[in-house]
């Protein structure tokens, strides 16, 4: 094997494993879009599946400017759940006010004691 054999098949590599990022890429923005009907969406893949090089062209110069546009919103849609998430486990949807009251009512009916209403007191106003 030559010198030139192993830089041709590191090219061929580098270019199959560019060729799979574009087509996962494109595939990912066709199932994101929700204005695209489900008709456009299937002849978008069948074109990918038997024409694939001129099809991700085409695609890239049609709706190339839009996928950005639609993984920007993707990922603030997930970051917005993934906080909510996050302060309902936490708590932290509550004023530290509502949770000392909470932590009282607990106290005074016996359920904690008084170091743990100190805790939680504590806890609320960090």
């Amino acid at each position: 094997m030559s010198f030139w054999d192993i830089v041709w098949f590191i090219f061929i590599s580098f270019a199959f494993v560019a060729y799979l990022m574009v087509m996962f890429s494109i595939i990912t923005d066709l199932f994101r879009d929700r204005e695209t009907s489900g008709v456009v969406k299937a002849v978008w893949i069948v074109a990918l599946i038997f024409l694939p090089l001129i099809t991700a062209l085409v695609y890239l110069v049609a709706r190339g400017g839009g996928m950005s546009e639609r993984a920007e919103a993707s990922a603030l849609e997930a970051k917005a759940r993934q906080d909510a998430y996050i302060k309902e486990v936490a708590g932290g949807s509550k004023a530290p006010t509502e949770q000392i009251a909470e932590a009282k009512a607990m106290l005074d009916a016996g359920v904690i004691s008084q170091a743990e209403y100190d805790r939680l007191k504590e806890k609320a106003l960090v």
